[in-house]
């Protein structure tokens, strides 16, 4: 029998992807969230539901007694950052080393700064220069500190795919398709990193089952799909099944709004990520695992359109004959 592992933030698009991938790799996966997991995910075998507030450590160590692995999959709202993020992560690292548990973390690249380089690596400088960096940056040095505590942040770039809305990806990219437009927030000559979530969630397996060979502080990066915005355009095109026009995102509205709208105002203050290249390399995390799994990119953005119920205007046999 595969060991346990806790997710925190269960009901969450990454953890929704993390307890179906783990739970079809055969480990018992008990499941952290406040609200009710969707019924398709308590129907696998090995999945158990555990309600209480990610924030209760007490019920947390109670409910995760003998689980091997703990990933903080908690993602409050950008807006609740400065309030909420810490806490949550101090109750995380808490309960993984009650448990002596190895604790995994999803990383961003928000620790690198508003200047980021054009190639990142787990050994890149991280600059506080943001809000956000400041706390990532503080997050997982608590982590590197703790006493005693076997830990891992795997980094990868911005997520698509799986359930659940609330990314660039859905907030802007795919927000004009029926209109036929494919709307994208910075250069279409640019390279962005992206993270297709059932192919990240497949990589926290392949870590997870490495737990023998992680002591102590661990930085991984997925390389995921890093490709220019225009590559992007002509795979959306194919997978929606019908050319798209470009358009941008209308950052001037945005700016012109964010004083009085606190979503837009923490928008706005992520569009450097949309102003400087950049991907991440995964050399040393291919030294842990081998291969990373990486589903083709038109195949990974069709699936990602059919679980936000998007019914594309042509099949998906047809999508490469438009193109043609």
């Amino acid at each position: 029998m595969k060991p346990s592992l806790l997710i925190l933030g269960a009901a969450g698009r990454l953890g929704l992807c993390l307890t179906r991938a783990f739970a079809e790799a055969g480990w018992q996966v008990i499941a952290q969230a406040r609200k009710p997991l969707p019924a398709d995910l308590l129907g696998l075998d090995h999945v158990r539901a555990l309600n209480c507030d990610a924030l209760d450590r007490a019920a947390l160590i109670k409910g995760a007694q003998g689980v091997s692995v703990v990933i903080n999959a908690l993602n409050p709202p950008y807006t609740e950052w400065h309030r909420l993020l810490l806490p949550m992560a101090d109750a995380a690292q808490a309960t993984a080393k009650a448990l002596g548990a190895l604790l995994m973390l999803p990383g961003n690249v928000y620790n690198f700064g508003s200047e980021l380089p054009a190639v990142l690596t787990p050994h890149t400088p991280e600059r506080a220069n943001t809000p956000k960096a400041g706390l990532r940056i503080e997050m997982e040095a608590r982590m590197a500190a703790e006493p005693g505590l076997d830990s891992v942040v795997l980094r990868a770039g911005d997520f698509f795919g799986g359930p659940g809305r609330g990314t660039w990806f859905d907030l802007a990219l795919i927000s004009k398709l029926k209109s036929g437009r494919f709307i994208y927030p910075g250069p279409l000559d640019q390279t962005h990193a992206w993270a297709y979530l059932p192919d990240l969630a497949e990589c926290f397996v392949r870590i997870a089952e490495k737990r023998a060979e992680l002591k102590g502080h661990h930085r991984l990066h997925f390389a995921g799909h890093s490709v220019e915005g225009q590559v992007l355009h002509q795979a959306f095109a194919q997978a929606w099944g019908q050319p798209l026009k470009a358009g941008d995102l209308p950052w001037f509205l945005i700016r012109l709004g964010s004083p009085f709208v606190a979503s837009w105002r923490a928008i706005a203050e992520m569009r450097y990520l949309w102003q400087k290249p950049h991907r991440l390399d995964d050399a040393e995390l291919r030294r842990l695992i081998g291969e990373p799994p990486q589903t083709p990119l038109v195949p990974a953005l069709r699936a990602s359109l059919e679980a936000l119920a998007l019914v594309a205007p042509t099949s998906a046999a047809a999508s490469a004959e438009v193109l043609a």
